[in-house]
């Protein structure tokens, strides 16, 4: 039985296999039988057994009774068979395709992540022969058709959610209540939130520097057409610190995440065609597509920003004051943050932990629980796009036990989300033969 998998490895676990004391699963029943066939694939109750300590592995409590363990049993079998409907769904759709280029490198990155928590190879290869694994190759291969499965099934799903025809069906609250009962024991204790309005004035800078980091992006166009690495310019010009060193690489990405301006390029290019500069408010974007496939795209790109001078700055904190003083006047909220704030800011953030507030945030509230208006602040005061914040305390909540009310929309969101999946799946079966056996 080979039950490694990455988290079981990232945990630092041990053999991830039916031992003494966790009921002798491996013992308990025929271990090469089939317990269910979906289309023209078998489950073998040895799938199953694999799957229950995996469970275990990573936290599941399953009974020690021997009734206990047969409904984890059944609870992990029909896990198994939902996830072989949607993958076989998947294969079935044309529009679908998972390269094996993706697959491969999704797991060099785990299994550089796996290698990182031991202290040698040989404990990590210990680790390997305990969960049966012969080599680290078999592993790999193990590996790689686990995140095939994973991504077919992601994809499905997301591309039913693109088209409407996976719509989110909302629970009742009877069975939000149950969800909640069942579970409110696992529930974490409720950080300590803020909850706040914002409008957020960034600084902008002047034509003359517009212009100048126009000029440069348009002349940058020019070498990488002509051959330049597009790497290394990016490593050498890029504004944007997260991609930068990654020589400009985004990773796949679909549309939303991303600004429209850059999106709307992006998916519209061909790989490896560079584009002309494309103007987004944090400046001027050369994108170039590595690859594509349906709905995502993989891209670097190199972003030049305008230089922002301290008279821009000064600017942009008058209006900040300016703003402030006609909120504290009683001017509507709305009016003023559609009018002067950054639409790519949140206007209003509710229950936000404290534990999540930037440095900046920190540093001008502090402890404050006082509701009301607070001293106009700033941002990134050393980056290249100073923000200045106009700042209202609505409330401050102490750390606590959640309620039902504390967790009832996000139960709602959740649920509607995991009944349009079952529905989902119920039509699959009647198109599909399931047999599940005893």
């Amino acid at each position: 039985m080979r039950t490694l998998a990455i988290p079981v490895l990232a945990l630092g676990l041990a053999a991830a296999r039916p031992v003494a004391g966790q009921g002798e699963l491996a013992s308990a029943r025929p271990v090469d039988r089939i317990l269910a066939i979906v289309g023209s694939k078998s489950i073998l109750a040895s799938h199953v057994e694999e799957q229950l300590v995996l469970a275990q592995a990573q936290g599941l409590k399953i009974a020690t009774d021997s009734a206990g363990r047969d409904a984890a049993r059944r609870q992990v079998l029909r896990q198994m068979v939902d996830e072989e409907l949607l993958v076989q769904q998947a294969e079935r759709d044309t529009t679908i395709k998972v390269t094996d280029q993706e697959v491969q490198e999704q797991v060099e990155q785990t299994v550089q992540n796996v290698r990182k928590q031991f202290s040698s190879t040989p404990e990590f290869q210990a680790q390997l022969r305990a969960a049966q694994f012969l080599s680290e190759e078999e592993w790999r291969r193990w590996l790689a058709d686990q995140q095939r499965r994973s991504i077919l099934q992601q994809r499905l799903l997301d591309q039913l959610r693109q088209k409407g025809k996976l719509r989110p069906i909302p629970p009742t609250d009877a069975q939000m209540r149950q969800f909640w009962e069942e579970n409110r024991a696992q529930q974490p204790k409720r950080p300590a939130a803020i909850s706040f309005r914002q409008i957020v004035i960034t600084a902008q800078a002047d034509s003359a520097a517009q212009a100048r980091a126009r000029q440069l992006a348009e002349s940058l166009v020019v070498v990488l057409r002509h051959g330049a690495n597009f790497a290394d310019v990016a490593k050498k010009y890029s504004a944007d610190s997260t991609s930068r060193e990654q020589g400009g690489e985004l990773g796949w990405f679909r549309r939303g995440p991303t600004v429209k301006q850059f999106e709307d390029v992006a998916f519209r290019l061909r790989p490896g065609e560079i584009s002309d500069p494309v103007a987004t408010e944090f400046g001027y974007h050369i994108i170039q597509v590595e690859r594509v496939q349906p709905a995502e795209v993989l891209a670097r790109h190199v972003l030049i920003t305008p230089d922002i001078s301290a008279a821009q700055v000064a600017l942009a904190h008058r209006l900040a004051d300016s703003v402030h003083d006609a909120l504290r006047a009683g001017a509507p909220f709305d009016t003023l943050a559609r009018r002067y704030g950054d639409p790519e800011e949140g206007k209003v953030v509710p229950e936000l932990p404290v534990s999540q507030l930037p440095p900046d945030y920190e540093r001008a509230i502090g402890s404050d629980t006082v509701p009301g208006l607070k001293p106009v602040f700033a941002v990134g005061a050393d980056s290249r796009r100073p923000k200045l914040v106009v700042f209202e305390l609505m409330k401050r909540l102490p750390e606590g036990e959640l309620t039902f009310a504390d967790v009832k929309d996000r139960i709602r969101e959740n649920m509607g989300q995991q009944l349009a999946v079952q529905h989902y799946l119920e039509v699959l079966r009647r198109t599909t033969y399931v047999d599940i056996r005893p």
